[in-house]
């Protein structure tokens, strides 16, 4: 279930390198085999566009898809619901001379999709259009200063807490990372966890460390490593305290992506995902609360991570120009449509801040505090030069650190060793 979110957004691995697995949206169908092909009705006498999308979960989201597609009156767009590792069924096609026109891809296409020439540059066709956008989404699906995909919608983390346990504990919302461990100690009760980040201990949290104690991928040149600082390493010991303090959930009945965990009760504290908040809102009312991630230490800053589809059109289709104009009326032009994807199917964010006031999820309560949240203090999943075996490097790191305490020193140094040298290759 929301197996495409927790690839994305929990930046270990080689998922993130091959830009294969979606931030919104989920397969809660699981890896089935094959896809499941749809065709709008035909919509104009222009070119035969075909379209793909992976397995989304939310109900309604591939109905809605094919009605967008079927409302465009220059082309006829074929719209190709994949079930299963869209990652491997994406990357297997565009080595073929028979690709998709126009696909979707986690936070765009990636560094070695484009490299290839795999997609077509779309710069001239958001033109300037792209300020609408969140700069950062675009700036995540750009290259070199061209735009490689247009953002559809966005997802997030956020730290869920009960309003009412924090409140009877004595302790308030933390907005610094001993706060955090206050409240999730305080809480704490032989009933309920303090804080569940995920069944392995660990999670997506250690882009969280990252981001929240004032580091970042890389330096400001992609040269190196951005997270070789001292202030990292404390927030690995930090977390690595909490690990070991009997206030960290370590045993859910769902995982981090999944809300049942805290909508069940089992902890009065989540780091979990946006898509999760309608579940949430179902059982708890409104004795819920949501907040960015802490700030470390003392160069820290509040801070969270968000995912998005990008659209890319593929350089090798037959009809990229056709293709490019689809994509530019579907995902910049047609607010209504953007509205509808971001706010009836499931909850999510609108890639143009502008048409967050339009959701009506994510107009009070909750949902408002979580679109500030995103505008305040979102920062990108990952960087596009992000690749997997940095990701299966960083990952290893971190567990070592946190569950075998090892010297975060140590274990990051051989860390920035890989990325130093990926970034040599990738820029080589």
């Amino acid at each position: 279930m929301n197996l495409s979110r927790r690839h994305l957004l929990t930046l270990t691995g080689a998922a993130v390198a091959t830009g294969a697995l979606a931030a919104c949206g989920s397969n809660k169908g699981g890896l089935e085999s094959g896809s499941s092909p749809s065709v709008s009705a035909p919509a104009g006498s222009g070119a035969t566009l075909t379209q793909w999308y992976h397995e989304y979960g939310e109900p309604g989201t591939q109905e809605a898809v094919k009605k967008y597609a079927a409302a465009y009156d220059k082309a006829t767009v074929q719209v190709k619901w994949n079930v299963g590792d869209y990652a491997k069924l994406l990357s297997a096609a565009l080595l073929t001379n028979d690709v998709p026109d126009l696909f979707e891809s986690e936070m765009g296409p990636n560094i070695d999709m484009i490299k290839a020439g795999q997609v077509a540059d779309l710069t001239d066709v958001v033109g300037d259009d792209a300020k609408k956008f969140d700069q950062e989404l675009i700036e995540r699906m750009s290259y070199e200063g061209k735009i490689y995909g247009i953002p559809q919608v966005a997802d997030m983390h956020l730290l869920y807490y009960r309003k009412s346990l924090l409140e009877k504990a004595g302790v308030k919302p933390p907005t610094t990372f001993k706060e955090l461990v206050t409240a999730a100690e305080a809480v704490k009760t032989k009933d309920i966890g303090g804080l569940f980040v995920g069944n392995d201990g660990i999670g997506p949290i250690a882009a969280a460390l990252l981001y929240a104690s004032g580091n970042d991928w890389f330096d400001p040149n992609r040269t190196k490593a951005g997270f070789l600082d001292k202030s990292f390493y404390d927030a690995l010991t930090g977390f690595r305290d909490l690990f070991n303090s009997g206030a960290l959930l370590q045993s859910a009945s769902k995982d981090w992506f999944d809300g049942s965990p805290f909508a069940n009760e089992e902890t009065a504290m989540q780091w979990g995902g946006l898509w999760s908040m309608t579940d949430i809102q179902k059982a708890l009312g409104d004795d819920f609360g949501v907040l960015p991630f802490p700030a470390i230490g003392s160069k820290g800053k509040q801070a969270t991570m968000f995912g998005a589809f990008g659209t890319c059109v593929a350089a090798k289709g037959k009809n990229v120009e056709a293709a490019k104009q689809y994509a530019k009326w579907l995902w910049v032009d047609q607010t209504e449509y953007q509205v509808d994807f971001a706010n009836n199917y499931g909850t999510h964010v609108p890639a143009q801040p502008a048409l967050a006031s339009q959701c009506t999820k994510l107009a009070d309560g909750a949902g408002a505090d979580a679109a500030k949240i995103f505008t305040e203090f979102g920062r990108p999943a990952s960087d596009i030069m992000w690749s997997g075996a940095m990701g299966d490097a960083f990952g290893a790191a971190v567990s070592n650190v946190v569950k075998k305490n090892a010297d975060p020193a140590k274990e990051m140094a051989a860390v920035g060793n890989k990325v130093t040298a990926e970034l040599k290759r990738l820029n080589g």
